[in-house]
Order: C-alpha cells, then structure tokens, then sequence
C-alpha cells in the first residue's frame, strides 16, 4: 500500500505511523522490538529519526523543560545516546519491509540525507522546528519522495512558506502537512483539533491549488481516542510515538503509547473511518425500507371516481410513503382522476390524468 497511502487524494484508509523515534533508547534491539509491536498493532507505518548530535546541536543548545523533567540532565549526552546509525536505521527499515510496513524517517540534516537515500525509505518528513529549515525542504523535496512535514510551533503563514519551498522543487512530491501541538506530553485541553481543519481549508480546498497537500495530525497527547477525533476533524495520516514501557527514562516515552493502548488507537481509528463513511450526503440502502414506511404521500380522503376532478377537500397526506409525495400536492389538485381511486389510498402518477 506504500505510496498509495501517501500519495492519494480522496477519502480513504488513514495512514496510521507508529513514530518509534528516540525510544529505541540508542539500542538496535529494542528498535526492532518497536517494529515488530508496530505492526501487531495494526500500524501502517513505523518512523525513524535520523541524526547526529554534533550536527544538530551547537554550544548553546540546551535542554527542553519537558526532556529535562524526564530525567536528562544534557542535551549532547542524551542525542548522543539516542543516535541511530544508518547501519541500525537500515536493520528497522528491513524488518518493517518484513513486516509489511512502510518506512519513513524524520532527517535533521542535510549533509544526512544522502546517506539515508540509501535506505530505500517510502517518504521523508521534517520536524515541527525543521518548517523554517528551507535548505533541508528543498533537499528532501529534490528526492521526489513523499514529504510529510509537522507544523508544531508555526503559524500558518509560516506552514504556506514551507509547502512552499517543497512545491517549488523540480521533483513536487507528494506533500503532507500534520497539524501538531509542540508539548510533550499534550494536555487534551491543547489538542487544538480543529486546527487539522483549519490546515484543510487551506491546502485541499478549491483555492489550494499551487499548495495542494494532504492534511494529519502528530499526536503527542496520552489518549488513546484522538486519533479518531482528528480522522473525524479531516486528518489523512496519523502519527503517534510508540513505546515498549511509558514510565521508562527518556524523553519521549511519556508521550507514547505502549502497544496495547497502540492497538486500541489504530482500532478506535479504523471504527471512525468505518462510522464517517464517504464523503457527501446521499440516502444509503438501508434506509430506503424505513423510508418507504415512515414518509407520507398524497392520500385519498374519500373514494374518488373516474374522471372525478380532485378537489382539496378530496385528499390528505398520510403513511406509508408510497404516493407522490407531499410537495406535489398543488399538482394534484385540479387534475382528474384516471380511473376509480379507493378511499385512504396512496396517489400515484398513473391515478392521474
């Protein structure tokens, strides 16, 4: 289902990545345990993080008040920690082909992605600080492959910049902006829903389109029912931190589900795509029974005989819904009657002449 998911532009299955991230806590085998419980859960996808500390941080670079509550005391330390190198990003990325998964990978660094080009990933993705990095967006988009991009922390005018930059290279991948909340973990009072609406105003309405992108949301609540409110708010992809423990120390743990709250997630997802149904309003199938029942249609108040001019007074409106219907009533009076029509009988078209 790899680029399908990414790539598509209707209603459809919603692209659900279980965001392994830096809780494999710098061991190969735990990443691996992380795949495998991914796709028990039912994921569609599993997400990596590929950087290295001494890019990424300069000597200024401290820590956030969230990974400092976790229990980190350094931010070089703790990214040096967490580094997964391309050889380990490259042992997940095969178990996830394995297991049926797709595989992507969040790049903090340009000089990075040539390296992790080698690795064959489904679709590259930017972290919410990373929506004013244009040189890293114009590498990635060059690669042509499917751009997630999280916008955590940016306004929208800001959101508009970097799709952007991504729709201007030659390439014009396949784009897709996550609606995100930057705190770790989200109180459900800083959801903020509604702002994968509001993204989806912008970018898939009649006047996106120059800018046109799918829409999602990267959930850093603790619930395990937001990804359905957010499928439910307009959300095509999902993305959603797994741990194997949510009390162990790390960063990011605590904002991550384990794998069984993971499999109620996906499951309460898969009923809300299953309960929103298509997109429009028509009647369905099995309501027409009901219909035929419950509506009124024009009645005869009283037999009325052929050739018989129909007059107010000679009908009513009355159950089942079998005769034409209510609205038609002036085309009904005036008319003749075709033929002998019984008292409390359902009009038709064929009564009238």
């Amino acid at each position: 289902m790899a680029n399908e998911s990414l790539e598509s532009s209707g209603p459809g299955r919603t692209l659900v990545i279980a965001e392994i991230g830096v809780n494999h806590d710098g061991s190969r085998g735990r990443g691996l345990e992380l795949v495998d419980a991914a796709a028990e859960a039912g994921a569609d996808a599993v997400k990596l993080q590929i950087f290295e500390a001494a890019r990424l941080l300069g000597a200024g670079a401290g820590l956030a008040t969230y990974q400092a509550n976790s229990g980190e005391t350094n931010a070089a330390a703790m990214l040096e920690r967490l580094e997964l190198s391309i050889d380990d990003a490259r042992a997940l990325v095969n178990r996830a082909r394995e297991r049926g998964l797709l595989a992507i990978a969040t790049v903090f660094s340009v000089e990075l992605v040539e390296a992790t080009e080698g690795l064959g990933l489904d679709a590259y993705k930017t972290a919410s600080p990373d929506i004013v990095h244009r040189p890293l967006i114009e590498r990635l988009a060059h690669t042509g492959k499917p751009l997630i991009m999280s916008t955590g922390g940016a306004e929208m005018d800001e959101v508009k910049r970097a799709a952007g930059w991504a729709r201007e290279a030659d390439a014009k991948p396949p784009l897709t902006l996550l609606h995100c909340v930057s705190s770790y973990p989200t109180k459900d009072d800083d959801a903020s829903l509604n702002g994968v609406r509001a993204l989806g105003e912008v970018f898939c309405g009649d006047g996106a389109t120059g800018l046109r992108a799918l829409v999602g949301y990267s959930d850093h609540t603790q619930s395990v029912d937001t990804g359905a409110l957010a499928v439910a708010a307009g959300a095509s992809a999902l993305e959603k931190h797994l741990t194997h423990d949510r009390s162990a120390p790390g960063p990011d743990h605590a904002a991550s589900l384990d794998p069984g709250q993971f499999a109620e997630y996906v499951r309460l997802v898969r009923r809300a795509e299953q309960m929103l149904g298509p997109v429009g309003k028509r009647v369905q199938a099995c309501e027409r029974e009901v219909m035929a029942a419950a509506r009124q249609s024009i009645t005869s108040a009283r037999t009325i005989e052929a050739g018989a001019r129909i007059e107010a007074k000679d009908v009513t409106v009355k159950r089942p819904g079998t005769g034409l219907e209510p609205w038609r009533m002036e085309d009904v009076v005036g008319r003749t009657a075709a033929g002998r029509i019984e008292a409390d009988a359902p009009i038709r078209e064929e009564d009238l002449k």
